[in-house]
């Protein structure tokens, strides 16, 4: 049985590649959105999956290639499951 997944490489591609230098990729209303951090507020913080730093520690130097991404997006989708969406 397949499951379709929560968060894929466009989203850890949105975090790569935002404008905001704190950016927070956020599991907000079933998708997940890119944000500043000081816009995460109190309602949304426990729905936090990682911030660009977090990532950028998981990519081995260089740009990331669309595998790289895809076993990043698959790691996040599973803190995504652990926070029960």
């Amino acid at each position: 049985m397949s499951t379709t997944s929560l968060i894929d490489r466009e989203c850890v591609r949105r975090l790569l590649d935002s404008r905001h230098p704190d950016a927070t990729l956020v599991f907000i209303r079933g998708g997940c959105e890119v944000l500043p951090a000081d816009e995460v507020d109190d309602a949304h913080k426990g729905l936090v999956i990682a911030s660009r730093d977090d990532v950028m520690a998981q990519i081995p130097g260089g740009t990331p290639t669309d595998e790289v991404l895809d076993a990043l997006a698959h790691r996040l989708d599973n803190i995504v499951r652990d926070l029960g969406a």
